[in-house]
Protein backbone atom coordinates (compact mmCIF):
# COMPACT_ATOMS: atom_id res chain seq x y z
CA UNK A 1 0.00 0.00 0.00
CA UNK A 2 1.54 3.05 -1.20
CA UNK A 3 1.13 6.46 1.23
CA UNK A 4 -0.53 8.19 -1.79
CA UNK A 5 -3.15 5.11 -1.82
CA UNK A 6 -6.67 6.55 -1.15
CA UNK A 7 -7.70 5.73 2.14
CA UNK A 8 -10.76 3.75 3.19
CA UNK A 9 -12.00 0.25 1.76
CA UNK A 10 -13.82 -1.15 4.26
CA UNK A 11 -17.31 0.95 5.11
CA UNK A 12 -17.25 2.76 8.51
CA UNK A 13 -20.70 4.03 10.28
CA UNK A 14 -21.27 7.66 9.51
CA UNK A 15 -20.80 9.88 12.53
CA UNK A 16 -23.85 12.34 13.18
CA UNK A 17 -23.62 14.97 15.39
CA UNK A 18 -26.38 16.63 17.47
CA UNK A 19 -27.52 20.28 16.91
CA UNK A 20 -25.72 22.42 19.11
CA UNK A 21 -27.17 25.98 19.89
CA UNK A 22 -24.90 28.63 18.09
CA UNK A 23 -24.00 26.27 15.60
CA UNK A 24 -24.76 27.26 12.31
CA UNK A 25 -26.46 24.71 9.91
CA UNK A 26 -23.30 24.87 7.20
CA UNK A 27 -21.00 24.51 10.27
CA UNK A 28 -22.78 21.37 11.02
CA UNK A 29 -22.40 20.26 8.19
CA UNK A 30 -18.91 21.06 7.59
CA UNK A 31 -17.81 19.52 11.00
CA UNK A 32 -20.16 16.20 9.79
CA UNK A 33 -18.05 16.05 7.19
CA UNK A 34 -14.89 16.16 8.62
CA UNK A 35 -15.03 13.72 10.95
CA UNK A 36 -16.70 11.01 8.50
CA UNK A 37 -14.11 11.92 5.52
CA UNK A 38 -11.65 8.82 5.24
CA UNK A 39 -8.94 11.27 3.95
CA UNK A 40 -9.19 13.38 7.12
CA UNK A 41 -8.88 10.02 9.52
CA UNK A 42 -5.77 9.02 7.15
CA UNK A 43 -4.02 12.34 7.47
CA UNK A 44 -4.45 12.09 11.61
CA UNK A 45 -3.02 8.49 11.28
CA UNK A 46 -0.13 9.08 9.50
CA UNK A 47 0.69 12.45 10.65
CA UNK A 48 0.27 14.43 8.15
CA UNK A 49 -1.22 18.01 8.76
CA UNK A 50 -3.81 18.44 6.65
CA UNK A 51 -5.86 15.96 4.34
CA UNK A 52 -4.45 18.50 0.94
CA UNK A 53 -1.23 16.31 1.53
CA UNK A 54 -3.07 13.41 -0.56
CA UNK A 55 -3.64 15.48 -3.16
CA UNK A 56 0.13 16.48 -3.78
CA UNK A 57 1.18 12.47 -3.11
CA UNK A 58 -1.53 11.50 -6.45
CA UNK A 59 -0.06 14.71 -8.65
CA UNK A 60 3.46 13.46 -7.97
CA UNK A 61 2.31 9.57 -8.25
CA UNK A 62 0.57 10.64 -11.49
CA UNK A 63 3.27 13.48 -12.67
CA UNK A 64 6.38 12.33 -10.81
CA UNK A 65 6.67 16.13 -9.77
CA UNK A 66 9.14 15.23 -6.93
CA UNK A 67 12.90 14.11 -6.98
CA UNK A 68 15.93 13.68 -4.48
CA UNK A 69 17.92 17.01 -3.93
CA UNK A 70 14.90 19.07 -5.46
CA UNK A 71 14.88 23.28 -4.78
CA UNK A 72 11.14 23.65 -3.95
CA UNK A 73 8.71 26.82 -3.03
CA UNK A 74 5.71 25.87 -1.33
CA UNK A 75 3.24 28.96 -1.58
CA UNK A 76 0.33 29.35 1.30
CA UNK A 77 2.34 26.71 2.78
CA UNK A 78 -0.07 26.49 6.03
CA UNK A 79 -0.94 24.45 7.69
CA UNK A 80 2.30 22.62 6.18
CA UNK A 81 0.99 18.89 4.76
CA UNK A 82 2.46 19.76 1.81
CA UNK A 83 5.38 20.74 2.92
CA UNK A 84 5.66 17.60 4.65
CA UNK A 85 5.22 15.64 1.48
CA UNK A 86 8.02 17.57 -0.08
CA UNK A 87 10.15 16.82 2.74
CA UNK A 88 9.78 13.28 2.57
CA UNK A 89 9.97 13.32 -1.04
CA UNK A 90 13.01 15.49 -1.87
CA UNK A 91 15.72 13.53 0.78
CA UNK A 92 17.94 15.31 2.88
CA UNK A 93 19.70 16.92 -0.16
CA UNK A 94 16.82 18.82 -1.05
CA UNK A 95 15.66 22.70 0.31
CA UNK A 96 12.31 23.29 0.62
CA UNK A 97 10.60 26.67 1.55
CA UNK A 98 7.31 26.67 3.12
CA UNK A 99 5.80 30.65 2.67
CA UNK A 100 2.46 31.29 3.95
CA UNK A 101 1.03 35.27 4.91
CA UNK A 102 -0.14 33.37 8.07
CA UNK A 103 2.13 32.44 10.73
CA UNK A 104 2.97 28.63 10.57
CA UNK A 105 4.06 26.14 12.85
CA UNK A 106 8.26 24.94 12.08
CA UNK A 107 8.64 21.60 10.73
CA UNK A 108 11.96 20.04 10.79
CA UNK A 109 14.03 19.98 7.54
CA UNK A 110 11.71 23.18 6.06
CA UNK A 111 12.23 26.60 6.17
CA UNK A 112 9.41 28.46 6.80
CA UNK A 113 8.83 32.17 6.07
CA UNK A 114 6.11 34.32 6.70
CA UNK A 115 5.32 36.67 4.24
CA UNK A 116 3.04 37.69 0.73
CA UNK A 117 4.93 35.64 -2.39
CA UNK A 118 3.09 38.84 -3.83
CA UNK A 119 5.91 41.46 -2.25
CA UNK A 120 9.56 41.93 -3.54
CA UNK A 121 11.31 41.37 -0.09
CA UNK A 122 9.41 38.01 0.43
CA UNK A 123 10.74 36.68 -3.13
CA UNK A 124 14.01 38.06 -2.40
CA UNK A 125 14.33 35.92 1.15
CA UNK A 126 12.73 32.71 -0.61
CA UNK A 127 15.46 32.86 -2.75
CA UNK A 128 18.16 33.70 -0.26
CA UNK A 129 16.59 30.72 1.42
CA UNK A 130 16.73 28.34 -1.73
CA UNK A 131 20.78 29.92 -2.15
CA UNK A 132 19.06 29.58 -5.92
CA UNK A 133 16.46 29.21 -8.54
CA UNK A 134 14.25 26.73 -7.56
CA UNK A 135 13.15 23.26 -9.21
CA UNK A 136 9.83 23.04 -8.53
CA UNK A 137 7.11 26.24 -6.96
CA UNK A 138 3.72 24.48 -5.47
CA UNK A 139 0.69 26.08 -4.93
CA UNK A 140 -2.31 25.38 -3.10
CA UNK A 141 -3.67 28.87 -2.60
CA UNK A 142 -7.13 29.49 -2.56
CA UNK A 143 -9.54 32.63 -1.96
CA UNK A 144 -12.36 32.84 0.84
CA UNK A 145 -14.96 31.40 -1.51
CA UNK A 146 -18.51 34.05 -1.90
CA UNK A 147 -20.77 31.16 -2.84
CA UNK A 148 -20.89 32.90 -6.58
CA UNK A 149 -19.31 30.83 -9.13
CA UNK A 150 -18.35 33.13 -11.40
CA UNK A 151 -16.72 35.52 -8.04
CA UNK A 152 -14.85 32.54 -7.29
CA UNK A 153 -13.17 31.68 -10.51
CA UNK A 154 -12.13 35.38 -11.29
CA UNK A 155 -10.82 35.73 -7.75
CA UNK A 156 -8.30 32.05 -7.96
CA UNK A 157 -7.56 32.92 -11.69
CA UNK A 158 -5.94 36.27 -10.37
CA UNK A 159 -4.02 34.50 -7.41
CA UNK A 160 -2.74 31.30 -10.04
CA UNK A 161 -1.73 34.27 -12.76
CA UNK A 162 0.22 36.00 -9.40
CA UNK A 163 1.48 32.47 -8.36
CA UNK A 164 2.66 31.76 -12.02
CA UNK A 165 4.26 35.67 -12.72
CA UNK A 166 6.39 34.43 -9.38
CA UNK A 167 7.09 30.91 -10.66
CA UNK A 168 8.61 32.45 -13.69
CA UNK A 169 10.93 34.49 -11.47
CA UNK A 170 12.42 32.00 -9.50
CA UNK A 171 12.20 28.94 -11.30
CA UNK A 172 15.70 27.31 -12.96
CA UNK A 173 15.21 25.93 -16.49
CA UNK A 174 13.49 22.59 -16.73
CA UNK A 175 11.56 23.64 -13.38
CA UNK A 176 7.76 23.11 -12.75
CA UNK A 177 4.78 24.37 -11.37
CA UNK A 178 1.57 23.20 -9.60
CA UNK A 179 -1.15 25.51 -8.45
CA UNK A 180 -4.89 25.27 -7.87
CA UNK A 181 -7.94 26.11 -10.47
CA UNK A 182 -11.28 25.77 -10.27
CA UNK A 183 -13.27 23.91 -12.65
CA UNK A 184 -13.15 25.08 -16.05
CA UNK A 185 -8.97 25.71 -15.80
CA UNK A 186 -7.17 28.08 -16.56
CA UNK A 187 -8.23 31.13 -18.86
CA UNK A 188 -7.03 30.86 -22.45
CA UNK A 189 -4.72 33.73 -21.48
CA UNK A 190 -2.96 32.32 -19.14
CA UNK A 191 -2.70 29.21 -20.50
CA UNK A 192 -1.25 30.51 -23.50
CA UNK A 193 1.39 32.06 -21.45
CA UNK A 194 1.95 28.85 -19.56
CA UNK A 195 2.51 26.70 -22.68
CA UNK A 196 4.58 29.45 -23.86
CA UNK A 197 6.29 28.98 -20.48
CA UNK A 198 6.45 25.07 -20.26
CA UNK A 199 7.09 21.75 -22.66
CA UNK A 200 4.06 20.63 -21.12
CA UNK A 201 0.62 21.85 -19.70
CA UNK A 202 -1.93 19.38 -18.23
CA UNK A 203 -5.20 19.90 -15.39
CA UNK A 204 -5.63 17.30 -13.24
CA UNK A 205 -8.31 16.41 -10.23
CA UNK A 206 -6.67 14.02 -7.79
CA UNK A 207 -8.74 11.48 -6.28
CA UNK A 208 -8.33 12.98 -2.79
CA UNK A 209 -10.40 16.31 -4.30
CA UNK A 210 -13.69 16.14 -2.73
CA UNK A 211 -16.13 14.78 -5.70
CA UNK A 212 -18.53 18.11 -4.51
CA UNK A 213 -15.84 20.42 -4.64
CA UNK A 214 -14.94 22.46 -7.85
CA UNK A 215 -10.98 22.36 -7.61
CA UNK A 216 -9.10 20.91 -9.47
CA UNK A 217 -4.96 21.52 -10.29
CA UNK A 218 -2.54 22.70 -13.39
CA UNK A 219 0.72 20.81 -13.46
CA UNK A 220 3.05 22.65 -15.35
CA UNK A 221 6.64 21.09 -16.43
CA UNK A 222 9.64 22.07 -18.20
CA UNK A 223 10.36 25.50 -17.90
CA UNK A 224 11.72 26.97 -21.03
CA UNK A 225 13.76 29.67 -18.42
CA UNK A 226 16.13 31.42 -20.28
CA UNK A 227 14.36 32.00 -23.65
CA UNK A 228 11.52 33.40 -21.78
CA UNK A 229 13.42 35.52 -19.13
CA UNK A 230 15.06 37.48 -22.37
CA UNK A 231 11.81 37.78 -24.12
CA UNK A 232 10.83 39.63 -21.19
CA UNK A 233 14.28 41.63 -21.43
CA UNK A 234 13.65 42.82 -25.11
CA UNK A 235 9.79 43.69 -24.47
CA UNK A 236 11.16 45.61 -21.98
CA UNK A 237 13.19 47.46 -23.77
CA UNK A 238 11.00 47.69 -26.40
CA UNK A 239 8.54 50.11 -24.07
Amino acid sequence: MTESQRPGGQRSATTRLRTAKGRTTASQKWLERQLNDPYVKAAQAAGWRSRAAFKILELDERFKLFHPGQRVVDLGAAPGGWTQVVLRRIGDRGKVVALDILPMEPISGAIVLQGDFQEEAAERAVLEALDGQADLVISDIAPNTTGHNATDHLRILALVELAADFARRVLSPGGGFVAKVFQGGTERELLARLKRDYATVRHAKPPASRKDSAEMYVVAQGFRGGSIRGEDLREGQGR
